[in-house]
């Protein structure tokens, strides 16, 4: 792979109209820009992180998070731009000097296609086909329609990964070709399992259904990413890819330790040394001094914080412009996070472990957990019913409850789930409960 070609502002849906724009403001500025703006960017201010939507204590969402990661992302971006430059003068010329907007726009976007209730939505809709009264649609269905292997595997892996590269390009009732419209760099950016559904494995990783293949394809080999199996498809990862993952995986990390301290389910002590054991004896010392002359409790806390932040963001950089070779050749081996220095990579580690402990087996995260398997469940039972039984009176109501842009009406039956998955899983969990309570007969609309 070649930075000459994996840095591209053709626009997805505009490839007739590709031309250079003399505006100080980037094609992958717009691209930020257009995300920022976008609807689906703003529901992640209801959707859950990690933990339950804030009370009185404040805890991150999908839209805090998403924009924390953007910023490491830039950072990451720009450090490791300046160091490829460095190393190699002609890249000055090229797109090179833009990665960070880049990685800063697929930051914003990494996490759209994530239904309601955190990670447990996806595994609420992965198990619904695999486990739940989804199996039946493995099956001929009455009217002689039938899924593919394929389109099978596509519902009993669902990835959000998957589904947000779908958000980003799918056309659609009433959209525009291309979808977001954005540049091919960004949307391949954001592909962090370039393969299809069948080689998900027990991870249930994957980077994109069936019905965006071809587009997946037509970007890939636009850039000259490295086809590593044609069927079913396989391509080696772009190597932006491994820097938006750094992102977030540094800041869901960091972040979940500090929000864990504020909902007091780590003590000042456990975070502070938490967050002290990234750093050795000389820099801990220094940190420790500015501490003693911080007061307040959460600003310590927030000080080692932006602290690890900044050490990891160096650590990945580093890793990244070490290994550039193997990243260019589609050989590089796991996430950055793993090729950075032992004593940051112990303390990671560390976190961890702590955070598989003590946080996300927390009794609050395992109740929204379980909300959000029943209601996601309900939900798809009651729609995927109507889907395939429109006629029904009662598959009126639900259907006619759907906007318009989702093709609920679809002839063919991958369509009409995907249609539905569609829906579900751009509810925030405020609407996805609310639903669920009037579908239920347990809340009626208020009338004036």
């Amino acid at each position: 792979m070649d930075w000459h070609t994996l840095l591209s502002a053709k626009r997805l849906g505009l490839e007739q109209y590709h031309r250079d724009h003399p505006e100080n403001r980037s094609e992958f500025q717009r691209d930020y820009d257009r995300l920022v703006f976008s609807a689906p960017f703003r529901r992640l201010q209801n959707k859950t992180q990690v933990f339950p939507l804030p009370g009185s204590v404040f805890v991150h969402n999908r839209l805090t998070h998403s924009l924390e990661v953007s910023c490491v992302g830039r950072s990451l971006g720009n450090d490791v731009a300046r160091l490829l430059v460095g190393r190699h003068p002609e890249l000055a010329a090229t797109y090179v000097p833009e990665i960070g907007a880049v990685v800063s726009a697929a930051c914003l976007a990494h996490d759209l296609g994530n239904p309601p209730f955190g990670h447990s939505g996806e595994r609420a809709i992965s198990t619904f086909f695999s486990e739940g009264r989804g199996q039946s649609l493995c099956h001929p269905q009455p009217d002689g329609s039938c899924l593919t292997a394929e389109q099978w595997e596509d519902l009993t892996h669902f990835e959000g990964n998957a589904n947000a590269f779908r958000l980003l390009t799918h056309q659609f009732e009433g959209r525009r070709q291309g979808g977001f419209v954005l540049t091919y760099t960004t949307l391949a950016s954001i592909v962090k399992y370039p393969y299809a559904s069948s080689l998900a494995g027990t991870k249930s990783k994957f980077g994109f259904f069936t019905t965006e293949e071809d587009t997946f394809r037509r970007i890939a080999d636009e850039l000259g990413m490295r086809r590593l199996q044609d069927s079913p498809l396989r391509y080696a990862r772009h190597p932006l890819v491994y820097l938006v993952e750094a992102a977030d995986d540094i800041c869901y990390q960091i972040m979940d330790i500090e929000d864990a301290y504020k909902l007091k389910l780590l003590t000042l002590d456990e975070t502070r040394e938490l967050l002290l054991s990234f750093f050795d004896d000389e820099r801990r010392q220094r940190r420790l001094d500015t501490l003693r002359i911080v007061a307040d409790r959460n600003e310590q806390i927030a000080y080692l914080r932006s602290s690890v932040i900044g050490l990891l963001i160096g650590e990945c950089t580093r890793a990244f412009v070490d290994n550039e070779e193997a990243l260019l050749g589609g050989t590089f081996d796991g996430p950055l996070i793993r090729h950075i220095s032992p004593r940051p990579a112990q303390a990671y580690a560390r976190c961890s472990e702590l955070a598989c402990e003590r946080i996300y087996r927390s009794k609050d995260v395992l109740d929204i957990e379980l909300a959000g398997f029943r209601i996601i469940s309900t939900l798809l039972e009651l729609m995927l019913d109507a889907v395939r039984a429109p006629q029904k009176a009662y598959s009126q109501l639900l259907i006619n409850r759907v906007s318009s842009q989702y093709a609920i009406r679809a002839e063919g039956l991958y369509e009409r789930v995907q249609a539905v998955l569609d829906y579900i899983s751009g509810m925030t969990d405020v609407f996805a409960l609310d639903l669920y309570r009037k579908i239920n007969g347990n809340s009626l609309p208020e009338i004036s």
